[in-house]
Order: C-alpha cells, then structure tokens, then sequence
C-alpha cells in the first residue's frame, strides 16, 4: 500500500455510509415493512454485522489517515495537530461500535427474550395495547431505557464521523 488515501476515502465512505443508511433509511423502512417479530428478527441479525463494521472501519480509517500520500502512523495520530480531529473522532466511533456490539445489543437482546417469555406468562404481545402486568410494563421500561443508550450512543458516534468528514474535506485541495 503505497498510498493510503484511496483506502482512507473508501473506508471512511462505507463508515458513513452505513451509519447514514441504518440509522435513517434501512431501520425505519424495515420497522414500517415488516410486522414486529420479524422487525426483530432481521434488526438482531445486522446489529452484530453493523457495530462490528462501526467497530473496525474507523481502525481503518485511523491507519489509512496520512500526509502527503504518507500514512501518520500511530505518533502522527497522536501528534497534538491530529489528535483531537483525526484519533479522538475515530476513536470515539470505534469505542461507540464496540459498546453497542459487546455491551448494550446484548443487554437489549436479554430484554428482547425476557419479553418474549413475559408474552407467554401473559398472553399478550409487549407491544399489544395496555394493560400489561406490572412485569411486562417493567420490561417495556427497561427495553426503552436500553434501546434509548444504544441509540443516544450511535447517535454520538454519526455526529464524531460527520465532524471528521469536515476536518479531511478542508484538507482537499
């Protein structure tokens, strides 16, 4: 790899990219296409597909940043003239990708199935219209709440990738 910079706007585009698209276009439309249970379904098989490429492509994105045709290496990264708007905005997504991924998709995905059994107990679907046991009300709560977290914490993670977007658009010449 002689020059990184076919790579560095490669990956970054897939970054963004996908970020946009799951968060505003593939999300959205599945859960207005499909019926609940298989909204879940296909959200819980591109979630892990998803924070893993949130995960890794910022990595890339790092390692592929470079002057002149040169790569930064991991000094020039954490040089004081890129370290806050090359590293830390990487580095926030990367770290978002990995809390969503290891963190909270499982502790959604635990919500998800206590649910599922709760439906059972009930007989009533979680999202049917109320009254609910207080059981299902708590893990209707708690779901909110989690899903809330790993919203908020994707959210971060477009915003630090548009702001690094606008830091290598004012290096094109």
């Amino acid at each position: 790899m002689s020059d990184p910079r076919p790579y560095h706007i490669l990956s970054y585009g897939t970054l963004l990219g996908t970020q946009f698209f799951q968060s505003f276009v593939g999300g959205i439309v599945a859960f207005r296409a499909l019926p609940r249970p298989q909204f879940a379904t296909l959200q819980t098989a591109i979630f892990p597909v998803y924070f893993s490429m949130q995960t890794a492509l910022p990595v890339v994105v790092a390692l592929t940043a470079s002057r002149g045709g040169q790569t930064l290496g991991l000094s020039g990264l954490l040089a004081p003239e890129n370290r806050v708007n090359t590293f830390l905005p990487m580095a926030t997504v990367a770290i978002t990708g990995l809390v969503n991924l290891l963190v909270l998709r499982p502790m959604t995905t635990d919500v998800m199935m206590k649910r599922k059994d709760q439906e059972i107990l009930d007989g009533k679907k979680s999202y049917e219209r109320g009254p609910h046991s207080k059981e299902m009300m708590a893990l209707n709560k708690k779901f909110g709440r989690v899903h809330g977290m790993s919203s908020l914490v994707n959210l971060a993670s477009l915003i630090a990738t548009i702001a690094y977007g606008v830091v290598m658009s004012k290096k094109l010449e």
